[in-house]
């Protein structure tokens, strides 16, 4: 592939189509250091902040998802929608990109099907298990579909399907020989068990309040928390680092530290958050978001869990919360059963295996 090309990325909303998005960017960057860059987001997301702080510079559509219930932004659509399909034809137009490479998230779906409709070679990166209603449109023109889940083809053309994970933090690929350091960081007990609770990067509202009504039972389990509430939730709960045991981080900079300082794990159960756990292997509990489009998450979770590699509890039914953390707690063979079984679900080498069929339908 030559040098000189131009690489238009769109993905965004949360960290889960971010992080991949900068991955495969900064694989292709690695491999051509003189191809241009371009991200495309939606104005008001946070990868409008987040894109231009890792080094890509990044333009905005005016567009959101359409909301469940009837509002006036669901008015408003039809008209974002035209808008952004101008801005990104404006873009591309201007850019002149050798592929599009779509990771999800509202911008994704104008900027490729203006792609796709003007023949220029595009990639969808799809880290669910269950697909939305804008990737499956997307696919019927897209030349490949990178998924991390079996089944997929159900939803997309088999042809295009190729199976390669979904792109993880470097830092994660060894986080054993960091256990002292971790410990050390957080500044944490040796003698107890260490429980890491993450409910995103906004916070998970219900997690958060499952954790608080049940903190010092938590406590009284010779268990010490780092608990990360999202920065929704940080004003709401920074009031107990005041108590032994117990630490709230809005967000986790040093997540490889905060992974190797962990035992046990509760987490939401997005795409990203469930390829970087398969790369730790520690025993987790899911507790999957119900709100999120086709209640993807619990079949994510359920993907995993099915595996025997990890726990699930739905929001339906925490109160078994206490009941399935205990017994975790206290079986060593539960909880390295767990740990092997996730263990065999990870992809480390997922971001060069995308970026491979980014070159293949360059070439």
């Amino acid at each position: 592939m030559k040098q000189s090309i131009n690489i238009l990325v769109s993905g965004g909303g949360t960290g889960g189509h971010i992080y991949p998005a900068v991955a495969i960017a900064d694989e292709l960057k690695r491999r051509y250091p003189n191809a241009k860059f371009l991200f495309v987001g939606a104005k008001g997301r946070m990868e409008m902040e987040k894109v231009p702080q890792v080094g890509y510079d990044i333009k905005g559509l005016w567009i959101t998802g359409l909301q469940r219930k009837i509002t006036f932004k669901n008015l408003l659509f039809p008209f974002k929608l035209i808008s952004s399909l101008f801005k990104a034809n404006s873009i591309i137009n201007k850019f002149k990109p050798n592929v599009v490479i779509g990771t999800g998230g509202f911008a994704s779906g104008p900027t490729l099907y203006v792609a796709s409709r003007k023949n220029i070679p595009t990639l969808i990166q799809e880290q669910n298990s269950y697909p939305g209603i804008t990737n499956k449109l997307l696919s019927k023109k897209a030349n490949k579909i990178c998924v991390a889940y079996d089944g997929l083809e159900r939803f997309f053309p088999n042809e295009k399907i190729i199976k390669t994970g979904n792109p993880v933090r470097q830092d994660l690929l060894e986080i054993t020989s960091k256990r002292e350091e971790a410990l050390n960081f957080f500044n944490l007990d040796r003698n107890k068990k260490t429980l890491l609770v993450l409910g995103g990067s906004l916070g998970a509202r219900a997690i958060n309040k499952l954790i608080e009504s049940n903190i010092d039972w938590i406590v009284k389990q010779n268990v010490q928390i780092i608990w990360q509430t999202g920065k929704l939730y940080i004003e709401e709960y920074k009031k107990y680092n005041n108590k032994e045991n117990i630490q709230t981080h809005a967000f986790l900079n040093k997540m490889d530290l905060a992974y190797s300082a962990a035992d046990l794990i509760i987490s939401r159960a997005g795409a990203g958050s469930i390829s970087e756990l398969c790369m730790v292997g520690k025993p987790i509990i899911f507790i999957p978001s119900p709100n999120v489009t086709e209640d993807h998450q619990t079949k994510n979770a359920l993907a995993i869990v099915e595996k025997e590699a990890a726990l699930l509890i739905k929001e339906s039914e925490l109160n078994t919360f206490q009941t399935v953390l205990k017994k975790l707690i206290n079986n060593k063979e539960q909880q390295e059963s767990l740990s092997v079984n996730i263990k065999k679900q990870e992809r480390p080498k997922a971001t060069q295996h995308i970026v491979d069929e980014v070159e293949k339908i360059i070439k």
